[in-house]
Parts: structure tokens; sequence; C-alpha cells
């Protein structure tokens, strides 16, 4: 939330784009706030094929391929995952490692197994200005309850970067 994600991979990508690789860069239609664009919020974007399901993921053969917001896919994904490493594809992945919890983000865990490499990158926490790693939830300007759904898209309407100090999740079992 807020970490730059999808503006590294922008510029990751355009390192390929610049030696000629083709790169294909797909996102999950529950993403809905850029449309068929990969947008960072510094305004950066490439162009994106929006999908419901990562069976629609192009496997044959390639060259690179990006997943943003991997967190929104089913578990197939890291089939399809799997399947494009197998065939040679650099294959690079974008999404919350934790939800609004603060607790493993479905799929996450097991993408993370696959990778060759990680960038765990934080933002600034929205109240004390520090080191944010978490992403806290609002709810009519107050902290959501552990009990809200796992999934609600939405910008800084909805979320907030934090810190794990000022990280609140009223109703969270002990």
């Amino acid at each position: 939330m807020s970490s730059g994600k999808t503006g590294e991979l922008i510029r990751l990508l355009s390192r390929h784009r610049v030696i000629g690789d083709e790169i294909v860069i797909y996102k999950h239609e529950v993403d809905s706030r850029d449309g068929d664009k990969a947008r960072s919020r510094l305004g950066t974007e490439m162009g994106a094929v929006v999908v419901s399901d990562a069976s629609e993921i192009e496997q044959g053969p390639c060259r690179v391929v990006a997943i943003e917001e991997a967190q929104f896919f089913g578990e197939n994904l890291i089939g399809v995952v799997r399947h494009l490493l197998g065939n040679g594809c650099q294959v690079y992945v974008t999404g919350l490692n934790q939800d609004f919890r603060g607790e493993p983000f479905s799929i996450m865990p097991a993408l993370m197994s696959l990778a060759d490499e990680l960038s765990l990158l934080t933002a600034i926490c929205q109240k004390c200005h520090g080191v944010a790693t978490r992403t806290q939830r609002i709810i009519d300007g107050t902290p959501a309850p552990w009990d809200s759904p796992t999934i609600l898209v939405g910008g800084g309407d909805f979320y907030e970067a934090r810190c794990p100090d000022c990280h609140e999740v009223p109703g969270r079992p002990s």
C-alpha cells in the first residue's frame, strides 16, 4: 500500500522494453482503479491485460510476464506461475503480502516461495511517519474490525499505510 510496487514494476519492465523484450502485464478485474493500465501513484504507466481468472493468462512461449496485485487471484495462479517459469519466462509478481488484519494474504506466501528474488517494499506510516509495513483498512473514519471482508478494493479512501505500532484491528482474536 503506497510502497511503490507498481512504480518499481514499471521501472524493471522498462529495462526489458529497452532491449526489445515482449512484455505482457496482467491484472485482475477486481482491481478496477486504472482500467487496462498498470499505473503508479507517480503517474508512470504501462498497458495491462485485465483478466477475471489466472486461467486467462497466456501460457505459451513468452519472454517477460508481469502479474499485478496477485493477492486478488485464486490458487490456480500458483500453477500458472510455475508453468511460466518452467517455460523460461521471466515472471514478475506484485501484491500485498499481508491483508488488512496483518495476516498472510491469500496465495502470496506460496508465490513468494517460488521467487528467486524478493523485494519487500515499505511505505510511510500515515499516522506517525515511521516505516509502514501494514495496510490499515478504514471504514467511516475508523479502523475496520477483524470480521470485515478480506477484499475491498479502493484507493486512499479505504486504506492507509501504517507501521505495526499504529496498525489497529478491533476485535482481533487473542
